[in-house]
């Protein structure tokens, strides 16, 4: 959890980069998603945290948003259902009249190899992976044409190399990167599409063996944390030159 003397003063630091205007960050109640929407925060915007079901998370995030001089509001809603989505927007631009920023960041990791993978597992992997982004872009690109906003994916290294014991989640994170694509030249040129890719990125709590495992893959020797992909968004979020692309911050693990 992000302090308010801690966002105070990187408010004063980074000059409020994004001051004015308004973010929707799916999955922001807690973990990275949180991570995001406290930074974007931080760069001066004001923040709709969207969550499913962890309403006391989600009301403590705004609660932390508005100590550091920021309106934020808490929405729930089911990714997986087209309906909830625009209900989501819908209330968004309700509450503050516009929107600049969308970041999807909801996801989720589910193990599936060749054997395992059943019919449940794989339409869970693409709805919330993949089919939610979507339709979350397309209930969002409206509102985002008239600020010449932005959209931020999240995909991750499993949709770049593959993960055999991932198999739906890496397809569903491979079909990311090509809605990134699609998406960049569909609502262009009034809104800027990007990816990120993380690597591993650990958090506090986190089991050890995750960060073990990763190092011995990665050149730079470490996992990744949240500040190495928030600052990859407020970067993305700030570009205004760069639409179409996959950010990859894995530590190298790629090459």
């Amino acid at each position: 959890m992000v302090s308010f003397s801690v966002m105070t003063a990187a408010i004063a630091r980074n000059g409020e980069k994004l001051k004015g205007q308004v973010a929707v960050v799916t999955g922001s109640a807690k973990r990275l998603g949180r991570a995001v929407a406290m930074r974007l925060a931080e760069e001066g915007a004001d923040i709709v945290i969207h969550y499913r079901s962890s309403a006391g998370d989600a009301q403590s995030a705004v609660t932390e948003i508005e100590k550091a001089g920021r309106r934020g509001y808490a929405i729930a809603a089911d990714l997986t259902s087209v309906a909830e989505i625009k209900r989501l927007f819908d209330q968004a631009a309700k509450q503050f009249g516009r929107l600049d920023i969308l970041v999807n960041s909801a996801a989720n990791f589910l193990p599936s190899s060749i054997i395992s993978t059943t019919e449940e597992i794989w339409d869970a992997s693409l709805d919330t992976n993949l089919k939610a982004p979507f339709f979350c872009a397309q209930a969002a690109a409206p509102l985002l044409r008239r600020t010449k906003g932005t959209i931020i994916n999240f995909a991750d290294t499993g949709g770049l190399l593959g993960w055999p014991g991932y198999i739906a989640h890496s397809v569903s994170k491979a079909g990311v990167v090509m809605l990134t694509k699609v998406l960049a030249k569909a609502l262009a040129p009034e809104v800027r599409v990007n990816a990120i890719a993380p690597g591993t990125i650990t958090m506090p709590g986190d089991p050890p063996e995750w960060e073990a495992d990763f190092i011995k893959l990665a050149p730079l020797a470490r996992t990744g944390v949240p500040p190495d992909v928030t600052g990859a968004v407020v970067f993305l979020a700030c570009s205004k030159f760069i639409t179409g692309q996959v950010l990859v911050v894995d530590g190298g693990r790629t090459l």
